[in-house]
């Protein structure tokens, strides 16, 4: 039997997704002098790449004798205390190099205006939390948002980002298919965009996890959101309810489907699941989904019904 979207398509955006998480990432930590004892463990035990393409490069910030930064850097982090003259000096020289800074510091979100003004930094690339944990989170999404590019290596070198980065894929795919799912006037025609779209998420959420992106996982994959998820049946019975609002309910299964999918994909790997076993469960739930699904009883149309009906209008069903 035909799979239902192209294989040679998604091992090219698996092999593609391999050489991203393996390219080089180099990252700066500019520690100041009276940052938090706590905040600075959190991070030291974030950063622990588990291979050797990502490097890192440990300064103390102190006043009079900034940092010299590596060459090749694609991130400064600064664990800030107090803000004084140590870590400002430390910021100078990578600032003038164009090298992205973001600043991590702990106490409440009010002390994050006077922080940015003592370190000229921009709000949008600091960090201030209540919490390490926290702290770490937050640095966890500025790095993905930041380091597009790398995402995948960062994901595949540090496990706090592999949340940050699978969720990112996740709103990015939802957002596509919706607007996909609500402009299509051709029924049927948005089905294979939107199902391609979200096995390359899931690929993403895999690459971004470490797993093997093989041929026979892949193929596996593409047979399994190639069926639907069975949302293309939901989609037709909510048109059937509110047919003015279709335009609208294909643009909402297109979207909450594929987050759908892409936070059960997630929860799968955080729970220890392999790809493998991830295909395993999503073909499941599909089965479920399909099951669970009711069956519209169509009461007998009677001749004179058939003559006044109308055509039917509006465009085909979403998957999600």
């Amino acid at each position: 039997m035909p799979l239902p979207m192209d294989v040679r398509d998604l091992m090219k955006s698996g092999t593609r997704l391999v050489e991203e998480r393996e390219r080089p990432v180099r990252l700066a930590v500019f520690v100041e002098v009276d940052a938090a004892d706590e905040l600075i463990s959190a991070v030291q035990a974030a950063l622990r790449p588990k291979t050797a393409a990502a490097t890192l490069q440990i300064d103390l910030a102190e006043p009079g004798k900034p940092p010299a930064l590596a060459p090749g850097t694609d991130v400064v982090i600064a664990l800030v205390g107090g803000g004084g003259a140590g870590i400002v000096e430390a910021l100078e020289g990578p600032r003038r190099m164009q090298t992205q800074v973001v600043a991590v510091s702990l106490g409440a979100e009010d002390r994050a205006d006077a922080l940015a003004d003592a370190l000229l930094q921009p709000t949008g690339d600091l960090v201030v939390a209540e919490s390490p944990e926290q702290a770490v989170a937050a640095l966890g999404e500025w790095l993905a948002d930041a380091l597009g590019s790398k995402r995948l290596a960062l994901a595949h070198n540090f496990v706090f980002m592999r949340r940050a980065v699978a969720e990112d894929a996740v709103k990015t795919t939802a957002w596509q298919n919706g607007v996909i799912g609500a402009v299509s006037l051709i029924p049927g025609a948005d089905m294979p965009i939107m199902t391609a779209n979200q096995a390359k998420m899931l690929l993403q959420i895999a690459a971004a996890y470490g797993e093997p992106l093989g041929v026979d996982r892949i193929k596996e994959l593409a047979a399994i959101v190639g069926g639907g998820f069975a949302l293309r049946t939901v989609a037709r019975q909510l048109l059937v309810v509110v047919p003015v609002l279709g335009w609208a309910v294909k643009g909402g299964i297109g979207y909450t489907g594929t987050v759908a999918m892409g936070k059960a994909a997630i929860a799968y790997f955080e729970d220890g699941a392999d790809f493998q076993q991830v295909t395993a469960r999503l073909k499941r739930l599909r089965a479920r989904a399909a099951e669970s699904l009711p069956r519209r009883q169509v009461a007998p149309v009677s001749a004179h019904d058939q003559q006044l009906a109308l055509p039917e209008t509006g465009g085909g069903p979403s998957d999600g």
